[in-house]
């Protein structure tokens, strides 16, 4: 009956309602363990989305991997705005300074392709573009483009 749970629960403030609860009912696990922990290890997120996987055993023992949360959420907890830009090339919704990039590219780095900070932070980059966020009052493209001419090379550098 071992096996494995994912779900995505707001960092820190994960209960035993749903999704956790329903999913972790049937296993013979402790769910207030579950959750207790669960909320010991995402504290540092606090409320942003996080993927967490919970590998249980037949015999109630189980063993917990946090993920990184997605690179939007990193954005939108950031910026501290709720929704995107319903037009992200003409309403743009907030804007975020150089070390902002920086800190949610060595957040994400794990999980991106990239091999290092500056290319991690295009990544991120990307992602504030279909979202309407500016870098330093930039278009996320033209903020792009600087990146790549070197312009921040020492603010991104690892």
């Amino acid at each position: 009956m071992a096996g494995t749970i994912e779900v995505l629960v707001p960092g820190g403030q994960a209960d035993p309602g749903p999704p956790l609860g329903p999913e972790l009912g049937p296993t013979p696990v402790d769910v207030q363990a579950v959750v207790q922990e669960i909320n010991d290890q995402t504290e540092a997120f606090d409320g942003t989305e996080v993927p967490v996987t919970v590998d249980y055993e037949d015999d109630g023992s189980f063993s917990i991997d946090v993920g990184v949360p997605p690179t939007a959420e990193l954005i939108k907890d950031e910026a501290g705005f709720e929704t995107g830009s319903g037009e992200p090339q003409e309403d743009f919704v907030a804007d975020l300074s150089v070390d902002q990039v920086k800190q949610i590219a060595e957040q994400k780095h794990p999980d991106l392709l990239a091999y290092d900070t500056k290319n991690a932070a295009k990544e991120v980059v990307g992602t504030c573009a279909s979202m309407g966020v500016t870098i330093e009052g930039n278009d996320a493209r033209e903020f792009k483009q600087r990146v790549d001419d070197g312009e921040y090379d020492d603010v991104l550098a690892e």
